[in-house]
């Protein structure tokens, strides 16, 4: 019998965070087929009409991008084009073993009503104000929750687990980088990103994360990445006890890692690592870089961030090619600007312009999704294990893990626009605020003189 939720099953469900695109709940019933699932449910921005409630399947161009999958270019909803791209496109790039596509169940309005109306005063605010539960979806994602393992249960906390975001791992090198933005080929994206969001005050304070420390594969450099991402954790950097979390945002941020925080963090582990109190938060960060160099992951993401060799800036001339308009970046670019690079783009094939755009929004995806890696204490080192284990000899402890991606978004084609404006001002904001760092200083030893 197919399995339809009502509104008499919303109580079951609790808020376990969301993204831009979906809200995540995790189960708290007692129905075997529940257990250990999470549901994603589509979100709609507020200024949305419900007679445009973004629910129909991919545009016509976005058809033609992904023509090679018919189940993705077939599907009646975005929702289950989502599926199929995840399916069919992320898992053979990053490993079957380490992606959950789920499965489709049917919702009704009356669920996603009270959902919505359950989980609201747990939304971060900003959330609330940007987007609502999709009232006219009839159906939602059921997947595994990677935050806690599947095998039965244990007296004590058995399982803790962490969720990275770790933003783009590399610096581009592409020849269509223009001149002025040359900063991009030696600070990372996510170094220049964090000045904007300091600017427009959605920050209150830096992150010293460097994400090219987490893909460096020297356990030192991770062992630093992880460090400073539990410093100033924002919305890269959430741990979790049994499913519940203990440390960073829901679904918006927490700056930083205050005294007080740090402290009830520090008891929280109290069951999980054998060690005195003070000594538990740097065992388990060190269990978690252990994790991160040893499972592989970080190498294989890398290479579909890789995929993208354009930069945004060559992947947009590629886009206006691919929905057949005037390239508007080249319009504001003055002739001196408009490169000869540039002008290239725009003479090759079509299948090579999607090719560069489908390569550009599959990069996208992997720059923008989570890693969870969960721990489970091992009672017996001697059972065997179906899971990899990793150990901290200081307490003498052994851990079976598994490492899982989350939150393969299907980028819209349309963002493309958004995505070039965006790049153009995270670069000029950071290089503003160099500017103004150079004059700064270059004020205060003159007046020291």
């Amino acid at each position: 019998m197919e399995v339809v939720l009502d509104e008499k099953d919303a109580g079951e469900w609790s808020y376990r965070g969301e993204g831009a695109v979906n809200l995540v709940l995790a189960y708290n019933g007692t129905r075997p087929e529940f257990v250990g699932k999470v549901l994603r449910i589509q979100k709609v921005p507020r200024n949305v009409s419900e007679n445009g409630n973004g629910y129909s399947g991919l545009t016509k161009q976005e058809c033609l991008l992904w023509k090679e999958y018919n189940e993705i270019v077939s599907a009646p909803t975005r929702e289950i084009a989502q599926h199929y791209f995840v399916q069919h496109v992320m898992c053979p790039l990053l490993g079957f073993g380490h992606v959950d596509a789920g499965i489709s169940i049917h919702v009704t309005r009356e669920f996603l009503e009270t959902v919505e109306n359950n989980v609201l005063q747990q939304r971060p605010s900003s959330r609330v104000d940007a987007a609502k539960v999709n009232p006219l979806c009839d159906s939602a994602m059921l997947m595994s929750d990677h935050s806690v393992f599947p095998l039965g249960m244990c007296k004590e906390a058995c399982s803790i687990s962490v969720e990275i975001k770790p933003k783009c791992g590399f610096l581009p090198h592409s020849e269509f980088i223009a001149e002025d933005n040359a900063i991009k080929r030696s600070v990372t994206r996510f170094q220049m990103h964090q000045s904007l969001k300091l600017n427009e005050e959605k920050i209150s304070e830096v992150s010293a994360y460097d994400p090219l420390d987490l893909f460096s594969g020297s356990r030192d450099r991770v062992r630093k990445a992880i460090n400073n991402l539990f410093r100033t954790p924002q919305n890269n950097f959430r741990v979790f006890l049994d499913g519940s979390l203990i440390f960073g945002g829901l679904g918006g941020g927490a700056d930083t890692t205050s005294c007080e925080v740090g402290e009830a963090f520090e008891n929280s582990l109290k069951y999980v690592i054998q060690a005195p109190e003070g000594m538990r938060t740097q065992y388990f960060l060190e269990l978690i870089s252990k994790a991160v160099c040893s499972s592989g992951l970080l190498d294989r993401l890398l290479e579909v961030q890789k995929l993208n060799t354009t930069d945004i800036e060559g992947a947009i001339h590629a886009y206006y090619n691919v929905i057949c308009q005037p390239c508007m970046v080249c319009e504001q670019l003055d002739k001196d600007q408009s490169s000869k690079n540039n002008n290239s783009l725009h003479s090759i094939s079509m299948e090579e312009s999607l090719k560069i755009v489908k390569d550009y929004l599959i990069a996208a995806t992997a720059k923008d999704l989570s890693m969870i890696i969960s721990f489970r204490p091992r009672e017996d080192d001697n059972v065997e294990s179906p899971y990899s284990i990793v150990s901290i000899e200081s307490t003498n402890q052994s851990f079976d893990y598994k490492a899982s991606f989350i939150d393969l978004d299907l980028k819209p084609l349309e963002r493309m626009e958004y995505y070039y404006k965006l790049d153009q001002q995270i670069v000029s904001c950071y290089v503003q605020m160099v500017k103004s760092n150079h004059q700064l200083d270059h004020t205060g030893s003159t007046v020291e003189a």
